[in-house]
């Protein structure tokens, strides 16, 4: 990336990853305009909280409330502000919730997508970096390389990353933007989503609540710190052609029943723990070969899992009772 000061547009900034991005985008001195709609899939107070700590950083930092399916409202941001890059991180998120609605997946996640690099391309604007997800690696052989064929997803989600995935090398090829597609594994930290096990599992544990623990608890999963997911998004900016890069923890993936001892652990409780049937569109284990990420973006995680999830329970008693209250999905 560039030293020079720049202008970054961030989608979804209110979200757990892009608000960490846009603040490290800050922190360094660039400008950043971030775009949510702010929408109620979880507690907006907790995308509140993360908009307010950006707005703190200084007047760097521009807000609008927008859609990606706002092909309009798009179009008009792109014609009154002139953007450096656009890291798309705006997404419906959620594999189990796709299943229920998943028309707005396809909307938000493919045509969202696709209208700003429509914008770009009209605007000549030549560095896209897109949020994908391991979740398009179901039932390939571990540990997840990029080369491996992900033409079978197993939800309307990941469907619709693969198609912002394709539909970004079309651009590229056709008009020459240089896309990086990070695919993500696992990502938690501090001020997380709470439809995701970590914040769920500290919640329940805290309030003495049962934990919902779909199958035996044996499925793992390649866990990635916040903070290093955003490193790694901000190296995407990296001039590359087109490339698709894994972002994940790389070492061997760590089972659930392990996350909730650890857990138990640092809050000082015994867990309870109710078993429900284990979801067919879950993946049992992922586990991200990072090597690519290493040799092309120089970066590699720094955060271990001791460490990250004691900055999780930190953050969560730090901002009691208001982080008690906030509404699961």
């Amino acid at each position: 990336m560039s030293q020079k000061s720049q202008t970054y547009l961030v989608t979804g900034c209110a979200g757990f990853i892009a608000a960490r991005v846009a603040a490290l985008l800050l922190e360094a001195g660039h400008r950043v305009f971030g775009i949510d709609n702010l929408n109620d899939y979880y507690d907006v107070s907790l995308k509140q909280h993360r908009l307010d700590r950006l707005s703190a950083l200084g007047e760097r930092f521009m807000f609008a409330q927008l859609d990606l399916e706002d092909r309009s409202g798009i179009t008009r941001l792109f014609a009154d502000h002139r953007f450096d890059a656009v890291i798309n991180l705006a997404a419906r998120a959620g594999v189990r919730y796709s299943m229920i609605d998943p028309h707005v997946y396809m909307t938000t996640n493919a045509m969202g997508s696709l209208n700003l690099l429509e914008e770009m391309r009209r605007h000549k604007i030549k560095k896209y970096v897109l949020a994908s997800t391991s979740s398009l690696y179901a039932g390939q052989e571990m540990p997840f390389v990029e080369t491996l064929a992900v033409n079978t997803p197993i939800s309307p989600y990941a469907a619709s990353k693969k198609a912002a995935e394709v539909m970004a090398y079309a651009y590229h090829y056709l008009y020459g933007i240089d896309v990086t597609v990070v695919r993500y594994f696992t990502v938690y930290g501090p001020a997380g989503r709470p439809d995701m096990c970590i914040f769920r599992f500290i919640r329940w544990i805290d309030a003495g609540e049962p934990i919902e623990l779909f199958g035996d608890g044996e499925q793992s999963r390649d866990f990635t710190y916040v903070d290093d997911i955003a490193r790694g998004t901000i190296a995407a900016l990296k001039p590359v052609g087109y490339e698709v890069v894994n972002l994940g923890g790389g070492k061997q993936p760590v089972t659930l029943n392990l996350i909730i001892a650890k857990l138990e652990k640092l809050l000082g409780k015994q867990a309870r723990i109710e078993h429900r049937e284990f979801h067919k569109a879950d993946i049992k284990s992922t586990w991200a070969d990072i090597s690519k990420a290493d040799r092309l973006l120089d970066w590699r995680p720094r955060v271990g899992l001791d460490e990250g999830l004691k900055a999780c329970v930190d953050w969560y008693v730090e901002n009691q009772p208001w982080s008690r209250q906030i509404v699961l999905p």
